[in-house]
């Protein structure tokens, strides 16, 4: 991961006016470096250690924050915990039905579904969403054992 993001992800928070807290940074740092699409608690949990005194609100706070400013998507799923994506480029997920894992997947014809939407419907399309649900390969593994 490169400290360039972080550097333009501060950027960008100085510019809309954010305060840099030691503690917003570690939680943007940690979103930058994860690929699991992580939980507001499981953030919170990996850096609990680092921040003894900081609370789950914290954490949600500052996602808030980041959300506004157009640093994170949040990926809310059915009824489970929102999941947070420092990836905000247009992109699909593929989703685990055992054990919830998200993978990030481009399809170069993302724009080409809304097109199509917008022509035999006649809507103005703002945007879509869409998953795709499997196993992935360790649960896949385990299922085979």
């Amino acid at each position: 991961m490169s400290e360039l993001r972080i550097q333009e992800a501060m950027e960008t928070l100085k510019g809309s006016g954010v305060r840099i807290t030691p503690q917003r940074h570690a939680i943007l740092e940690y979103l930058l470096q994860s690929m699991s699409h992580p939980t507001a608690d499981d953030i919170y949990k990996a850096l609990e250690g680092k921040f003894p005194n900081m609370s789950v609100a914290t954490v949600y706070n500052n996602l808030r924050v980041f959300k506004d400013v157009g640093l994170v998507r949040e990926l809310t799923y059915g009824d489970s915990s929102s999941r947070f994506d420092c990836n905000i480029s247009d992109h699909y997920h593929v989703i685990c039905e055992e054990c919830g894992k998200i993978v990030d997947f481009h399809y170069p014809g993302f724009y080409e579904v809304e097109k199509l939407a917008e022509h035999v419907t006649g809507f103005d399309v703002s945007h879509h969403r869409m998953e795709v649900y499997g196993t992935c390969p360790e649960c896949r593994d385990i299922k085979r054992h």
